[in-house]
């Protein structure tokens, strides 16, 4: 079977672009639009998901490079090190996925709960 992809290169531009219009809609988007795209972004087969996959060929590409003298090995860790990263990343967000599905399942009227302090937020009273 031949690639359907005529170029590479443009497909990495096209998706760069397409990720940079998502953030522009997610920035601006009601709640549960905005959780409906959270959801599928880091959903287990989602775009999080999928750009831990690339850097982690990335990383074997380079590995590859690194190996034969082409590249510093400097890269090849680099990416290695990203691609480690991002999977802990993966898996940090995955326990909140729920969180995100719930929130699309609310109703659209309902009143949003007054946010509650917790550990990671520090309020100063002057």
């Amino acid at each position: 079977m031949t690639d359907p992809t005529p170029d590479p290169v443009l497909l990495a531009r096209h998706i760069a672009q397409q990720i940079s219009r998502l953030a522009d809609h997610l920035a601006v988007a009601p709640p549960r639009q905005a959780a409906q795209i959270l959801g599928h972004v880091l959903a287990p087969d989602g775009v999080l998901d999928g750009m831990t996959g690339l850097v982690a060929a990335g990383s074997r590409f380079a590995k590859d490079r690194a190996t034969s003298g082409a590249l510093a090995p400097e890269v090849w860790l680099a990416l290695g090190r990203a691609s480690n990263d991002l999977d802990a990343i993966c898996g940090d967000l995955a326990e909140h996925t729920e969180d995100l599905y719930r929130l699309t399942q609310a109703p659209a009227t309902a009143a949003t709960a007054r946010p509650v302090a917790s550990a990671l937020v520090a309020r100063r009273h002057r």
